[in-house]
């Protein structure tokens, strides 16, 4: 049994294990839990891989905390934080009962987790009834979950190396995070082939945005503030994310040879981001590692109010190894010009480009998936 949720950086590692999983063990029946806010994301995703997994949705409930506000503040927003929070406790109290059922009804051999605040209930019914548990850990900067869960884990994989995390050495590994077998370099020639087959030129560069599954409002208003500078060298993918498409889709010219604007993109993105010149995207560890497979240049603008700020130490570990370009979101409430800047300085410096792109590659870690498969075979095989 596997669970995620929160982003489909939650939901996609699942599915590149779970096809390795089937590789090394057939026969495994499967069934996956999300919560109930990405059940349509996460039916979606897994259905592409394979339509014969069940997918379940539990109650569950965050914590919120904001990394640049001081908890003394935090307390003061009573209707918007410390409300919110008390009601999701009594969600993951529920939630824990709702998985002590499911998994009295359905007992799997191991329970893996991959992160989110879904994992929290399932987790922890899973220590109550004694069955095996591996949890994976993509970000530099461990979440709540995942430590709360690492105290009862019989395995934990780490998507970067061992020193960022506190967990126990007897059982981690540093593993990388899963990504899809496809993500690989993509030559010039495939390249243009795919920016043909979209509908581009492909000899204008092609610039992919995205914000991940839940988009990124500040990135999306940057974007659409500078497309007439932009499309007047570059082609233009912008994935909003579903809340903000319809403002967006209203307020872009319908330009098909220049700009392709969608709200989610459940197939294909690979190709996208493999034919981009430059990609723009939130600083996810699976879209980062992602990225990195494909050797993408990158300019990263990490979420800087995520609990612990582990958006931004994401972004450093790899800005420090100039592999990517890290800009600072709140600059483009202001100064949208700066997104443009930093496109364009790349694109006039295509060595720089290589060597980012060449920089990057060095962080990918393509057996991550068969890894966390074996881990989980190992530790069912075990109990």
């Amino acid at each position: 049994m596997a669970a995620g949720g929160g982003s489909g950086g939650h939901v996609t590692p699942v599915v590149a294990v779970l096809r390795e999983l089937r590789k090394i063990e057939p026969d495994t029946e499967v069934r996956f839990w999300v919560d109930h806010a990405f059940e349509k994301q996460a039916r979606t995703v897994m259905g592409g891989y394979d339509d014969s997994i069940r997918v379940d949705t539990i109650v569950s409930g965050k914590l919120r905390r904001y990394h640049h506000l001081k908890w003394w503040q935090q307390l003061m927003k009573f209707r918007t934080i410390t409300l919110p929070n008390i009601i999701d406790a009594v969600k993951v109290g529920v939630g824990f009962v709702q998985c002590l059922c499911k998994l009295i009804a359905w007992r799997p051999d191991v329970v893996f987790t991959k992160g989110g605040y879904v994992c929290l209930p399932v987790g922890l019914a899973a220590h109550a009834l004694r069955i095996p548990l591996v949890i994976h850990d993509s970000d530099a900067h461990p979440g709540l979950t995942n430590r709360v869960l690492a105290r009862w884990a019989d395995a934990i994989g780490t998507g970067a190396p061992l020193k960022f995390y506190p967990y126990p050495r007897e059982i981690s590994q540093y593993v990388g995070v899963p990504i899809m077998e496809d993500f690989v370099p993509y030559s010039d020639e495939r390249r243009r082939d795919v920016k043909v087959k979209l509908g581009f030129d492909p000899t204008r560069p092609l610039v992919v945005v995205t914000g991940g599954g839940l988009g990124a409002r500040r990135i999306n208003d940057a974007v659409v503030a500078m497309l007439p500078q932009l499309t007047k060298y570059t082609n233009v993918i912008l994935i909003t994310g579903a809340q903000q498409y319809s403002d967006i889709r209203a307020r872009v010219p319908n330009d098909t040879s220049k700009v392709h604007i969608h709200d989610f993109i459940s197939s294909g993105l690979v190709d996208m981001l493999g034919a981009a010149d430059i990609v723009v995207a939130r600083a996810g560890a699976t879209t980062i590692l992602e990225l990195a497979a494909l050797a993408k240049p990158t300019i990263l603008v990490p979420n800087g109010y995520l609990t612990g700020g582990h958006q931004l130490k994401n972004a450093a570990v790899y800005e420090e190894k100039g592999a990517v370009k890290v800009i600072d979101e709140l600059q483009l409430d202001d100064h949208p010009e700066v997104l443009v800047q930093a496109i364009e300085a790349l694109l006039a410096d295509r060595a720089a480009m290589a060597r980012m792109g060449a920089a990057f590659l060095t962080f990918a870690h393509p057996h991550a998936a068969r890894d966390m498969a074996e881990m989980i075979v190992r530790t069912a095989k075990r109990k």
